[in-house]
């Protein structure tokens, strides 16, 4: 019996995939998967173009300390415990690299990081006998063409992500894409089908599956600032783990900012030894070397942000003579968004010197593993200039040209080491600089910025605080006087309310954008500020939440009939995606009780 993607369905059975594909269509039968099953990659065989062809065989094998063993086309079993040991970890990872680690996930996601889907069946629900189940031995995994050289780095769409995932009634599963990436997404979308068995082994209930997948936006990510709160490495790790699994495939490191510089600079070491919150909390190149091969070995590249001129006043704590306008006391806020007030000197030869040994040092450790630098642009206050000895002025008819002089400067820099800029809208629509076209403008403030943006000619980035900030909803996180306290009560954030996943989910990234411009939007982000969130909450702040906004990157915020997506349909399925999570050790927020997951639509409104 075959069945489709529909809401009586999905409304009360654990059949979900997150996100959801742009065709799916499954059965009822029950296979098993062998904890033995082979995976064969096939890169090349057989088809014409090829040069390099060639066949993996992975097979896998349970040990005492439940680490997996692979056995390749070299013969001989190679044991692995994490992303390091897949590929070189100074270089990018190749496409084989990329795959090598994906099947090590997809097997440890399916047989170590599953969960029994009691939540989402009716009490009575008994789970398949296992006794006389066919089982998967199989899984064929076939690149249908060379994926281009730089696979872990690629340019917004360079890098085709689709896939085509059947298994069949009988047990044979095939992948099969374009790109060793689009293989990466089949295998995330081939280990949701299954579940733990409370006894042993996992097994799915949706054999026949014939599923074509291809994402709506190139630029699918999440932004986590690591300034005003320190985060390990382990838990930036979890983060990019949690995003790649949801399809994702950007992660913005938001790594300095006014309230702490944590990332060492050889070259600068006074930077970070100064500007971090203590000498343990700085991420060394070793560390930022290995956060950036852990996301490209998943899929994932990663972007790296030095937000400047505003946002620097933590450069002040080594180089005071760069700042202007330095914590200025109590009136803080006349010259910034946020304390310590300061910025980069607009109109200093010292400035433009620092710049130039900190790009030199940073860019080349960035080249190997994405095509972009982002250089912030943001909440720059114009008064703090009134405070810069080298400018002494707030008027934008002063000011705007030497900005100009200050984002042509690094720009120049950042496309002589090869990468792509990427601004904050301000610096396009506040500033009327003139950037290059191949400059990506992020937007944060509103449809309207977007719209702006694409009509100015420029690729965008979405992600609208009013939508798709994580942070919001929290209250204040400065305290009040009391001769003001009154006034500010009940001391609400600027973006409150709290942005639960249903408002999230309803966000078209799209919206206010002419037709003929749309192909100019690449994408967006959701934005984890970090005043108020740390190691403890982190999880719960941008899980399951962030998964909203993945789906409507990867899949659109339409329906096949141009309706907006069905939150009744959603619910069951970001439910199980969060209980996914949970089992990779993601601290996920719940989405609803048990009860209504195990009951259908009971917990729903307006249903006729």
């Amino acid at each position: 019996m075959k069945l489709y993607l529909s809401l009586p369905l999905f409304a009360s059975l654990a059949s979900a995939i997150w996100p959801i594909p742009v065709q799916y269509e499954h059965g009822d039968g029950v296979l098993f998967i062998s904890e033995h099953v082979s995976f064969n990659w096939g890169a090349g065989a057989g088809n014409v173009g090829f040069t390099d062809q060639h066949e993996n065989t992975y097979i896998f094998r349970a040990n005492s300390d439940e680490i997996s063993h692979v056995q390749d086309q070299q013969g001989g079993y190679r044991k692995r415990a994490s992303s390091d040991e897949y590929g070189n970890a100074s270089e990018a990872p190749t496409g084989d690299d990329m795959v090598d680690y994906a099947v090590y996930s997809a097997h440890r996601t399916i047989f170590k990081r599953g969960f029994v889907p009691w939540k989402f069946h009716p009490r009575d629900w008994e789970e398949p006998d296992p006794d006389e189940a066919t089982y998967i031995t199989e899984v064929k995994l076939e690149l249908l063409q060379e994926d281009p050289e730089d696979i872990a780095k690629p340019l917004a769409g360079a890098v085709e992500e689709s896939y085509a995932l059947t298994l069949t009634k009988d047990g044979q599963a095939t992948i099969s894409a374009n790109s060793s990436v689009g293989i990466i997404r089949g295998l995330t979308t081939f280990t949701q089908l299954f579940f733990q068995h409370s006894k042993e082994g996992a097994y799915t209930t949706l054999a026949p599956v014939k599923i074509f997948d291809a994402p709506k936006f190139q630029h699918r990510g999440v932004n986590l600032d690591v300034s005003r709160n320190y985060f390990s490495v382990k838990d930036i790790k979890r983060t990019i783990d949690a995003l790649a699994y949801n399809k994702m495939n950007r992660f913005h490191l938001h790594v300095t900012d006014s309230q702490s510089w944590p990332l060492e600079i050889p070259s600068l070491p006074e930077l970070s030894e100064k500007g971090a919150y203590r000498p343990d909390l700085v991420y060394s190149a070793d560390d930022f070397r290995d956060l950036q091969h852990f996301a490209a070995i998943h899929g994932v590249e990663m972007i790296t942000e030095i937000d400047m001129p505003g946002h620097t006043s933590s450069i002040y704590l080594s180089h005071p003579d760069l700042i202007a306008a330095y914590n200025v006391q109590p009136n803080w806020n006349t010259y910034a968004a946020e304390p310590p007030s300061g910025t980069l000197k607009l109109n200093s030869s010292a400035v433009s010197d620092f710049l130039e040994t900190l790009l030199d040092d940073l860019l080349p450790r960035i080249y190997p593993f994405s095509s972009y630098f982002h250089t912030g642009g943001d909440e720059v206050n114009k008064n703090a200039y009134t405070l810069d000895d080298t400018v002494q002025s707030n008027d934008t008819a002063v000011l705007q040209p030497l900005m100009q002089k200050f984002i042509d400067r690094n720009h120049d820099q950042v496309r002589a080491m090869g990468l792509t800029p990427i601004v904050w809208e301000e610096m396009l629509l506040e500033w009327n600089l003139t950037l290059g076209d191949d400059v990506i403008v992020q937007s944060w403030q509103s449809d309207e910025a977007v719209a702006q943006i694409v009509e100015k000619g420029h690729k965008a980035l979405v992600g609208n605080y009013q939508y798709w900030y994580l942070d919001c909803g929290k209250g204040q996180w400065l305290n009040f006087d009391p001769s003001i306290a009154a006034s500010n009560w009940p001391f609400n954030d600027y973006c409150a309310p709290y942005h639960n996943w249903r408002a999230m989910y309803s966000y078209d990234p799209l919206s206010g954008v002419p037709d003929d411009k749309q192909h100019l939007v690449l994408g967006g982000e959701a934005h984890m500020w970090a005043e108020q969130t740390d190691p403890v909450n982190v999880d719960r702040m941008i899980w399951p939440r962030a998964a909203a906004a993945a789906e409507v990157l990867w899949s659109g915020a339409k329906d096949e009939n141009g309706q907006n997506r069905s939150q009744i349909e959603a619910a069951p399925r970001l439910s199980e995606m969060r209980e996914r999570l949970v089992a990779r050790g993601v601290g996920a927020d719940a989405i609803q009780m048990s009860y209504c997951t195990m009951n259908g639509t009971q917990c729903a409104l307006g249903l006729s």
